[in-house]
C-alpha cells in the first residue's frame, strides 16, 4: 500500500498561485498513476487532473484547463499540482489519490487527508 500526504494549501487572493504537493510513503509512487480531486461542503468530490505513472499522459477537468498543471517526480516520490490564476470558485479541500485511472473518485483506492485551498475575491 501507499500512504499519501498533501501539503501546500492556504489562503490566497483571486489571481494568485499555489503549488500543492503529494508525498508518498510505504511504496514507490512510480508504481501508480495518480490524480487530484477537490471537494466543497455538500458537493461530490470532483476530478481535477490525472497523470499516468511515467508522466506521459495527462488530463484535466475543463474548469482548470490552462490554469493548473499536474506533474510528478518519481525520484522524490512526490506529485504536484501547480495552480495559477486561482479563482474564488477554486476554493475547496484538495485531495491527491493514487492507484486509479479515470475521473471518478471510486476508481482510486489510495487517498491523502486533503489540504484546504481558499481563494478570496
Amino acid at each position: 500500500q501507499v500512504q499519501l500526504v498533501e501539503s501546500g494549501g492556504g489562503l490566497v487572493q483571486d489571481g494568485d498561485s499555489l503549488r500543492l504537493s503529494c508525498a508518498a510513503s510505504g511504496r514507490s509512487l512510480s508504481s501508480y498513476s495518480m490524480g487530484w480531486f477537490r471537494q466543497t461542503p455538500g458537493k461530490e468530490r470532483e476530478f481535477v487532473a490525472r497523470i499516468n505513472w511515467t508522466g506521459s499522459t495527462i488530463a484535466y477537468a475543463d474548469s482548470v484547463k490552462g490554469r493548473f498543471t499536474i506533474s510528478r517526480d518519481n525520484a522524490k516520490n512526490t506529485g504536484y499540482l501547480q495552480m495559477n490564476n486561482l479563482k474564488p470558485e477554486d476554493t475547496a479541500v484538495y485531495y491527491c489519490a493514487a492507484g486509479g485511472w479515470g475521473t471518478s473518485r471510486y476508481e482510486y483506492p489510495y487517498w491523502g487527508q486533503g489540504t484546504q485551498v481558499t481563494v478570496s475575491s
